[in-house]
């Protein structure tokens, strides 16, 4: 539809915009006619509306709504040049001069957090001088349903907020600042985030989609083993507290004489189990038999996750069967003595009592 200069509102992220190429940026950007609600007083050649939308690949989001020129009467009557489809007026070279009548903007398009933690979904809006702001509604989507988080009417008394969320409504008013602010992130906060800003003509929307993680904490039982003969040992390897389910688990074993770990494919798991707070846990058991084992070994649970920066490796070690040296042979030979002894003192006390007992007997 030709060139259109923007004025009267500002554009944010102007110079995000202008070097997006020098930063690598994609921008994407989408014009449409917009149907707004006709103004009052309008006459059959009412004003063309557009909404313009950019889009950078770094999350930043802008919503334009843009207005075109009146055409008079006159105009229509000698059908000056319009356009071919929309039917509204242009200039010679074919552009279109729009206003913004009104902007909002954020910087997020998604975001990650892990659990406990505060989130602020920004969302910002300027107006021209001939309009105002209606009404700011937050609302949340997950899994096909929604509910209402925030809801404020200019000229109301108190906002309608939902726990654990605000919105600073004097920012709002003043400087045109409808973030979201969400403290304790839980599993149950998970989903998309709308940002419903609204005039007595207009209405612009910005999505955030809030993306919840929590990273696993992992534990091998028991840390050290002893190899003996004829026994199997198993190891128990517990991965837990860990959103979302996808979690990726593997067992190794390394021995002096290996050059690198080598995995190893016999080992058993649980059902995933989900705790009260929607996190996740899993065990895994990995059996060794003496008969082909090798010791010294260390065995390692190999845990990852979408959450964790890099996997998580967790080791038991297992030792060779413990064997009698010079020190466990003297100190044998000490124990063995020392029973000896106090054997025959028993045994001696016990030989002399009936004695005792024959010469009391006498003396009577």
């Amino acid at each position: 539809m030709g060139n259109r200069k923007a004025e009267v509102v500002s554009i944010p992220h102007a110079e995000s915009l202008l070097h997006a190429d020098c930063e690598g940026e994609e921008v994407n950007c989408e014009i449409s006619p917009y149907s707004s609600r006709r103004a009052p007083g309008e006459g059959p050649c009412r004003t063309s509306w557009f909404i313009a939308t950019l889009r950078l690949s770094s999350g930043i989001s802008i919503v334009l709504v843009l207005r075109g020129p009146h055409c008079s009467i006159q105009e229509k009557e000698h059908d000056a040049t319009l356009h071919p489809k929309l039917r509204i007026p242009m200039s010679k070279e074919g552009t279109l001069l729009t206003t913004v009548e009104f902007q909002s903007s954020s910087r997020n398009t998604s975001l990650h957090m892990h659990l406990g933690g505060s989130v602020t979904f920004d969302c910002r809006f300027a107006l021209a001088p001939s309009s105002s702001l209606s009404s700011l509604e937050w609302r949340r989507q997950h899994q096909g349903s929604g509910r209402s988080l925030f809801r404020y009417q200019v000229g109301s008394t108190d906002p309608a907020a939902q726990p654990n969320v605000h919105v600073d409504v004097k920012e709002l008013l003043g400087s045109g600042d409808a973030s979201l602010h969400l403290q304790g992130v839980s599993v149950g906060d998970e989903g998309t985030y709308i940002c419903l800003l609204s005039t007595p003509l207009h209405q612009a929307q910005h999505i955030i989609q809030l993306h919840v993680a929590a990273p696993p904490r992992v534990r091998v039982i028991p840390e050290v083993v002893s190899l003996e003969r004829d026994v199997t040992t198993t190891l128990t390897c517990n991965i837990a507290g860990y959103y979302p389910l996808d979690v990726s688990v593997s067992w190794t074993q390394k021995t002096p004489e290996d050059d690198t770990e080598i995995p190893l494919s016999n080992a058993r798991f649980s059902s995933h189990r989900q705790s009260r707070d929607g996190t996740y846990s899993i065990t895994s058991y990995l059996s060794i038999s003496s008969a082909t084992a090798r010791a010294p070994a260390t065995y390692s649970c190999h845990v990852s996750h979408v959450a964790l920066a890099e996997p998580i490796s967790v080791s038991s070690h297992l030792k060779p069967p413990k064997q009698m040296g010079s020190e466990g042979l003297v100190g044998g030979f000490i124990a063995t003595a020392i029973f000896i002894v106090v054997l025959f003192i028993v045994l001696r006390r016990r030989a002399a009592k009936p004695k005792s007992e024959q010469l009391l007997r006498a003396s009577e």
